[in-house]
């Protein structure tokens, strides 16, 4: 899109303001390096699209597309412009908790894009022993109520299916209760003492579990 303007916002909007754009550099910026990895936690966006915004991206500078000896998969790493759009980020997400909060409807309650801000969230070094397994129940969800996340040493995983392993930790609420509370618009305790979470399990981690399980970095 060109708005034919020399303001700096118009230009920069011409390279990272058609739709997902920004949520793509989002989700390098947070980590995600393989077109799989970057499309997880995107949703609903299609392959086409996403290979189409990839692509601009890279064009554009703000991207670089690196296939590593001996593999067949691309990686993209974000340059140093798309890394000086880290703080631009946080601050629409700061506005956005701040503004937004009270747009959310029924639809904006992902359960895979939680799983995935879940799995991001955890601290691996905070957690005793060499195995810990969480399990999250969400009581609204008919389809996949149950999901785990695994964490061997520093390696943490979301498991769609029961991983086998004794559960350390269960999360038991609907998928909004778990959102807001990582999100930051309740808190763990308000949650319980209200009924609408049930966290039980080893003592150590249900005794101070923002201590090894971030909520969400942005501030209201």
């Amino acid at each position: 899109m060109k708005y034919g303007q020399f303001c700096p916002i118009a230009k920069s909007l011409e390279l990272v303001g058609e739709r997902w754009s920004m949520l793509v550099l989002r989700e390098v910026l947070m980590g995600g390096r393989s077109f799989n990895q970057i499309q997880r936690g995107l949703g609903d966006i299609s392959t086409a699209i996403l290979s189409k915004r990839l692509k601009w991206l890279e064009q554009c500078g703000l991207l670089t597309r690196h296939v590593p000896a001996g593999t067949n998969r691309a990686q993209y790493l974000p340059t140093p412009s798309a890394e000086d759009l880290q703080p631009v980020l946080m601050a629409l997400g700061d506005w956005g908790m701040k503004w937004t909060r009270h747009n959310l409807v029924s639809d904006d309650y992902d359960v895979q894009l939680l799983m995935l801000y879940l799995e991001r969230s955890i601290i691996p070094e905070r957690l005793p022993g060499p195995r810990t397994v969480i399990c999250f129940a969400f009581t609204d969800l008919v389809e996949q109520p149950d999901w785990w996340i695994v964490i061997d040493g520093a390696h943490v995983e979301i498991c769609d299916k029961d991983p086998g392993f004794a559960v350390s930790c269960w999360f038991r609420s609907t998928l909004q209760v778990m959102t807001d509370v990582w999100l930051g618009h309740d808190t763990y305790q308000r949650a319980i003492d209200s009924g609408a979470l049930d966290m039980h399990g080893d003592a150590v981690l249900t005794g101070n579990v923002t201590h090894w399980l971030k909520c969400s970095d942005f501030r209201d």
